[in-house]
């Protein structure tokens, strides 16, 4: 389990580097690839100097870290999934808390954790639900996708946001129970679809559809190409990030590799590497590479050792 939230931390760090560039963009960045953190850790990411929002750090872990911390401490204190619990945990986050990223600026404006957001389909619920997976068994699918929207509403409380969030809990739960990839793959769907049908939105169920061709396309693929994966699945929109994730997780075997492929596309980089970190480190703890979380701990000293040992002594 403390793989899963290694995973998490360690592809939101490496993936910042790469966030919102395309392709072209990362080639002038960084004309070798990313291959793990580009330079000292602690040093500005060269493109962020300056940045009058944030200047990240090399080895930082985002908002999308800060807030699956909180949820894990929700779950501890209260030993389950409660979104009023989340809601008073997150409003203690600080990074991204700015009119640019509306979720959690209408969430921090109105000060409230026991709003309910009622739009926002992004995806910034579903990678911050590692917590739920970690703390509640697949063999209760409907309370995991319950837990997942519990995770997601005071933020984001579209159909598509909790519909991903439902899918990825699953994922990282079944990835802790030894599931197969299929099965990993079976269950995020279904979360999906159930998640789709008790809440629905104005369109057509469309996630776990989403999640199945995008698993059916990396996987006909001879060899995991970051370039022939951005031609086919930029992850810059809803359908495409947590799919994309999803797909990386059940297609490869290492959370080092689901990474580096996933920041070297670009696009919503940070979101896709650590969501498939996540998983990959449930499904494969072995892969996550220990240098680079060693820098993760010195920069940001999460103490994730500490909640996971308290967050497996409640898994149902």
């Amino acid at each position: 389990m403390l793989g899963c939230l290694k995973g998490v931390a360690i592809g939101d760090a490496i993936g910042k580097q790469t966030e919102t560039l395309s392709p072209a963009d990362i080639t002038r960045w960084y004309p070798d690839g990313v291959r793990g953190f580009e330079g000292a850790a602690g040093e500005i990411i060269p493109r962020y100097v300056g940045n009058s929002k944030h200047e990240w750090r090399i080895g930082e872990t985002t908002d999308d870290t800060e807030r699956t911390i909180a949820v894990a401490r929700a779950i501890i204190r209260d030993r389950c999934v409660s979104h009023k619990s989340i809601g008073r945990e997150m409003l203690g986050c600080r990074k991204c808390v700015h009119p640019g990223v509306k979720s959690l600026w209408e969430f921090h404006q109105a000060n409230d954790p026991v709003r309910i957001a009622t739009r926002h389909d992004g995806c910034g619920a579903a990678i911050r639900v590692a917590p739920v997976g970690i703390f509640q068994g697949t063999s209760d699918l409907d309370a995991v996708v319950s837990g997942a929207r519990e995770a997601s509403i005071s933020t984001h409380g579209g159909t598509l946001a909790i519909a991903a969030a439902a899918a990825t809990a699953a994922a990282i739960s079944g990835a802790i129970d030894g599931a197969s990839p299929h099965q990993i793959l079976s269950l995020a769907e279904r979360a999906a679809a159930l998640a789709e049908n008790r809440w629905p939105g104005t369109g057509s169920p469309a996630v776990a559809a989403a999640i199945h061709n995008a698993h059916a396309d990396l996987a006909a693929m001879p060899v995991v190409r970051s370039s022939d994966i951005a031609a086919r699945w930029f992850p810059d929109r809803p359908l495409t990030i947590v799919p994309l994730a999803l797909a990386l997780a059940t297609v490869m075997q290492s959370a080092e590799e689901a990474i580096l492929v996933a920041t070297n596309i670009g696009g919503d980089s940070d979101s896709v590497a650590s969501i498939a970190g996540g998983i990959l480190g449930a499904r494969h703890p072995e892969t996550i590479n220990d240098k680079w979380y060693s820098v993760v701990d010195r920069v940001n000293d999460h103490e994730l050792e500490t909640l996971t040992n308290q967050l497996v002594l409640l898994r149902r």
